[in-house]
């Protein structure tokens, strides 16, 4: 029987879809390109969700599930949030600082692979080393977020500073969650099963790509309304 849970996830990224859209009809001053970035990645995630909601994208490795999908989905939608970050924390600064947010999918891809491996790999002591590997890397995306990129977010007004920081927050909290569902699971320590972690994925999952979108995109549009966005 498919899990319930999973053709929740879908009407979630449907709906945020579906949000997002009617939020670009009045962008209020917000550039097009992060209601796009915004679009992209429930659209993307809710197609790979809807995928296994059918009964595919997964298999059996190692002794568990392994849902493949899951990783599809990460590969595309943990580089737009960053994306989308570093929009907000350059949003009223005369360049985008690509160089900065390519430093951060670069290390982003160093998780992904990471993660990716050491589910597949069989041999405990690889898979810790693997675990190791991205558990390192993804500090060093909260090193290059709470460095660089804040120094550049705290050269524009306060309003908008004020707004990468609670995004910037957010998303710091919510991404702890990954590797911890990780290693509780059946991949690490295997204190929960297959379906408990897909569930736990599920949740923060609707949580980080629509409702941290939500918090972004929202308060940017209220700045909007209150003179304090300045679109360059």
């Amino acid at each position: 029987m498919t899990e319930w849970w999973l053709w929740m996830y879908v009407a979630a990224m449907a709906a945020g879809v579906v949000l997002f859209i009617r939020w670009q009809a009045n962008p209020r001053g917000v550039p097009l390109s992060e209601y796009r970035v915004a679009i992209a990645i429930p659209l993307w995630s809710g197609f790979w969700y809807l995928v296994m909601a059918l009964g595919g994208g997964r298999a059996e490795v190692a002794g568990h599930t392994l849902y493949w999908a899951r990783y599809v989905d990460w590969a595309v939608t943990s580089p737009l949030l960053l994306v989308a970050l570093v929009l907000t924390a350059t949003h009223s600064l005369p360049g985008r600082r690509w160089g900065l947010a390519g430093a951060l999918v670069g290390t982003n891809l160093v998780v992904f692979l990471s993660g990716v491996t050491a589910e597949l790999a069989a041999d405990a002591t690889l898979r810790y080393t693997l675990f190791t590997i991205g558990v390192l890397a993804f500090l060093g995306i909260y090193g290059l977020v709470w460095g660089p990129l804040r120094t550049h977010a705290h050269r524009q007004p306060e309003p908008v500073a004020a707004v990468y920081t609670e995004a910037a927050l957010m998303l710091s909290v919510l991404w702890v969650g990954y590797p911890l569902f990780w290693m509780i699971g059946p991949t690490g320590l295997g204190l929960i099963s297959s379906a408990t972690t897909s569930l736990l994925f599920v949740l923060l999952s609707i949580l980080t790509k629509v409702g941290w979108s939500i918090l972004d995109l929202g308060r940017l549009r209220a700045l909007s309304d209150r003179g304090h966005l300045t679109v360059v």
